[in-house]
């Protein structure tokens, strides 16, 4: 135990303060406020009718481009039949934007509008 007093004393004399070797435990930055995150505006993704296309090629591109199942995407074909357009999905707007790409690049007229 006398060593280990020594050896005390020596750091403390060696540091020319005794408390300058002892840390100081500093206090944790508070936590920013948590944020919650904003909604982007909704879009809808509408399809139009042509005369064009057929059914099989409407649904297959509906169930194949979105997560709309194959019976929805014939009451939607239906639909935009019958009263000459019909509301696919609602999402953001870069997606919609990208539903509406790739509807034009399979020859089915889309469009989008704010919701």
């Amino acid at each position: 135990m006398a060593d280990k007093a020594a050896q005390t004393e020596q750091v403390e004399q060696s540091s020319g303060n005794a408390d300058s070797g002892t840390a100081m435990a500093s206090r944790p930055a508070s936590a920013p406020p948590r944020r919650t995150p904003k909604q982007l505006p909704p879009y809808r993704v509408l399809l139009h009718n042509d005369e064009v296309n057929t059914f099989e090629h409407v649904i297959l591109s509906v169930v194949q481009l979105t997560s709309v199942s194959p019976r929805d995407a014939l009451v939607k074909a239906i639909e935009a039949h019958e009263t000459g357009v019909a509301l696919l999905l609602v999402t953001h707007r870069e997606r919609a934007e990208l539903y509406a790409e790739q509807f034009a690049s399979l020859q089915l007229s889309v469009t989008i509008e704010p919701a």
